[in-house]
């Protein structure tokens, strides 16, 4: 269905102008990217140009999107924002509490029951200020934006780390904390720093086994979990226009897993045929007449390294498919080779599980293409080795591919079709395993695969692979198998092999649906009582932030010298603890339970400089709270990639660590640092990370001439009485340096409120 559209039509009817307002001030053609962030200025026409990677830019986006998990925490600052209503069209979409158990309706039914408290608020809450509500069962917020709100040429910010699936319908879409978003929906602008501009080439054409997931875990490989940060991506080529938009939505999806600030694809036939497909044949009507700002300029894709910052090219006719894994989303094996680095690295080879869909395989081109290899199995006489489960992305998808036989297909080959949620790939499964804590190996279409992010034991080798991949392994259930060279045994000992799968963009028929499990707000919200029981240890109304004190931090402890990668889940772990995510307070009991104390090599274990003994490290930051003592984290490269989960800011900051130093940030988590008033700062040196001692007392100095580009310097007073200090770097503008010492960005949102 089609939402928005007065909104819509606002925004193309202003292209031409923003457009060509760009082109004057930067006096050059334009990358698509370009356009839409040069369309979407607070100011208005351009009227300078921006420096990549430099300058920091307030932004208008047109929509919000939140996930259930995330939108407690956003929506609870809302509240204290003082507004009646949402400024911009915003939603919220419960997909991350479903707890996959034993099957969709079972799943579906319990999670309804215990979460009823948080689905009652984010209801009532919705109602009351404006915001969309999908209930749950409704479907992933990505693939659920994806059919109905995404747009060519938008921009959305979303409190998930990927939201940029939306990039498949070519739309920037970001994902932010739920300050940001907070910011946005009370009519604030939104800051980003103008990034740099990666531009990939897709030549030729994809065929056989290979698909659109291959082509960003290829992608993943050469520019590594990192290798994306300050970037958005831009898809361009005759490639990218061969690719169906759920395809390229996989591709922008997962380009969460390189730290890209976004993914984006230019408009196109493939494009227009999905919103058709989708009931909005108005928006491609409306698309179509502005075509032409819809895509980068010809001379750009003509000599890209002109206009790029960065161009890699991968050819889609020679693209093999790819096997990413274990323990991290960028470790790519082109599956000719994977068998091999299965046996030499020891990695179990026999495959337990195989899982598919998630917000980034789950269209109905991705559930045709597994059920075609679903099918050979029944009618070769194959036998399912692994468990197999299925995951549709939305209500829409579901109740298609049902009425087309695809989820029977599954089933015949004992798959279980779970809820229409994140389930698995957050961690929301309760996997059936004799032994939680075995070494074995995993397989899904997911995007993420850290350890312990799906199940829970750190021993899980999950791999990352296409739907049709993962059907095969599941199929063979082992990881060794090569569904293009090898055949498997069927039940009447024949050799067999697997052909290509088959699969259909868009089903024959058109999309159908019963119910989608959308909820207006109510017409006039004043009315509506929005209650949290003061009991309650799923929701806790937020109180401000402290403002800082106006001297220099000194005498802090070090909680924890974090070593090696420290993503959000190391932080602020999900599965069980989702529960909690409306409460800061409670869900604190997780704060860095996931990290790697480097003084130990173990995690959760971190001493305590008051009593002398180890413990964990929530319990030791509250002792220090409790005493009035402050604290530091100290952590290592990409500290905070992963999922945009702000908990892992707000932790902290509630707890009393008063900064966090790293050798670098992942860019949602420094943003989200910054929103709430702490100081997220980097070593100048990356050396002197091996100076920091566990006893030590730490100063930072510098903060009453705190200033943008000025550097900080930390003190390091050692228990052997000698010292070491060296300048520590920070990348706050005027405006951040404000929240910090305001205590916070929502403080100075809500005395503008209070003042107007």
């Amino acid at each position: 269905m089609a939402f928005d559209l007065d909104m819509i039509k606002k925004v193309y009817e202003r292209y031409g102008t923003r457009i060509a307002a760009a082109r004057k001030a930067t006096g050059k053609p334009l990358t698509l990217t370009e356009k839409i962030l040069y369309a979407h200025l607070t100011e208005g026409d351009a009227q300078a140009t921006y420096q990549r990677g430099v300058d920091y830019v307030d932004f208008a986006p047109d929509r919000v999107a939140m996930q259930d998990a995330t939108a407690q925490m956003a929506l609870l600052q809302f509240m204290q924002a003082g507004r009646p209503q949402v400024a911009v069209p915003s939603t919220v979409h419960c997909d991350h509490l479903i707890q996959a158990k034993i099957g969709a309706v079972e799943d579906l039914n319990t999670a309804k029951d215990i979460n009823s408290e948080v689905y009652d608020f984010l209801s009532s809450v919705s109602d009351k200020y404006g915001l969309g509500f999908w209930k749950p069962g409704a479907g992933i917020i990505h693939q659920v934006v994806l059919e109905n709100y995404a747009f060519p040429g938008g921009m959305m910010i979303g409190t998930d780390s990927h939201t940029p699936n939306a990039g498949g319908l070519g739309m920037v879409a970001i994902g932010v904390g739920g300050a940001d978003a907070c910011d946005v929906m009370a009519g604030l602008p939104w800051e980003l720093k103008f990034p740099k501009i990666l531009g990939v080439k897709l030549t030729g054409k994809l065929s056989g086994w290979s698909s659109a997931k291959d082509v960003i875990l290829r992608v993943a490989g050469i520019l590594t979990v990192k290798g994306g940060t300050g970037y958005i991506v831009e898809y361009f080529g005759e490639g990218a226009e061969s690719l169906s938009a759920t395809g390229k939505g996989t591709i922008c999806n997962m380009g969460a897993e390189i730290g890209a600030t976004t993914s984006i694809f230019g408009y196109g036939e493939k494009a227009a045929a999905y919103l058709r497909g989708t009931e909005r044949a108005d928006i491609a009507d409306m698309a179509d007449a502005i075509a032409e700002h819809l895509t980068g300029d010809p001379e750009v894709y003509a000599n890209p390294e002109q206009y790029f910052d960065q161009v890699i090219e991968i050819n889609l006719s020679e693209l093999e498919p790819h096997i990413n894994g274990p323990f991290t989303p960028d470790l790519a094996w082109p599956l000719s080779k994977f068998a091999t680095a299965v046996k030499e690295n020891g990695w179990p080879t026999a495959l337990e599980v195989g899982l598919i869909g998630s917000c980034t395989n789950s269209s109905y081109e991705d559930i045709s293409r597994a059920a075609s290899i679903a099918k050979q199995a029944t009618d070769k006489g194959l036998k399912t080795k692994a468990e197999y489960t299925v995951t549709p992305g939305s209500e829409l998808v579901r109740y298609t591919v049902e009425r087309d036989g695809y989820l029977n297909t599954f089933e015949q080959i004992g798959g279980v079709v779970l809820a229409n949620a994140c389930g698995p790939c957050i961690g929301q499964w309760s996997r059936h395993t004799d032994d939680p804590t075995r070494k074995n190996s995993i397989i899904t279409s997911f995007n993420r695969n850290f350890a312990k992010r799906q199940d829970g034991n750190p021993n899980t080798h999950a791999f990352v692979a296409s739907p049709e991949i993962v059907t095969a392994f599941a199929i063979a259930g082992d990881l060794t198998f090569n569904p293009i060279t090898d055949t498997l045994t069927n039940e009447a000992g024949e050799q067999v092999k697997l052909d290509e799968p088959l699969g259909i963009e868009l089903p024959i028929k058109g999309f159908a649906v019963e119910d989608a499990g959308y909820q207006a707000p109510a017409e006039d919200g004043s009315a509506v009582q929005v209650a949290v029981d003061p009991k309650s240890s799923r929701l806790q109304l937020l109180e401000p932030f402290a403002a800082w004190e106006g001297t220099d931090i000194k005498d802090l402890r070090l909680l924890i010298k974090a070593k090696g990668k420290c993503t959000t889940d190391h932080i602020s772990m999900a599965g069980p603890w989702l529960k909690f995510r409306g409460h800061l307070d409670n869900i604190s009991n997780n704060m860095l339970i996931g990290a790697i104390n480097y003084f130990n090599n173990t995690a959760d274990s971190v001493k305590n400089e008051l009593t002398g003994e180890y413990g964990p490290v929530p319990a030791t930051q509250r002792d220090y709270k409790a005493n009035g003592i402050g604290s530091i984290v100290v952590g290592d490269e990409n500290y905070g990639e992963g999922s945009s989960r702000e908990h892992a800011a707000m932790e902290p900051r509630h707890l009393g660590v008063r900064a966090i130093l790293v050798k670098s940030f992942a860019r949602i988590h420094e943003t989200n640092l910054k929103k709430q008033g702490m100081l997220g700062l980097t070593f100048a040196d990356g050396a002197d990370y091996d100076k920091i001692q566990e006893d030590d007392r730490i100063d930072i100095v510098g903060l009453t001439e705190f200033a943008p580009g000025k550097q900080l310097t930390v003190v390091l007073h050692h228990a052997d009485g000698t010292e070491d200090s060296f300048p520590v770097n920070h990348t706050y503008n005027a405006q951040q340096i404000e929240w910090f010492k305001a205590g916070g960005a929502l403080n100075i949102i809500r005395k503008q409120q209070a003042g107007n």
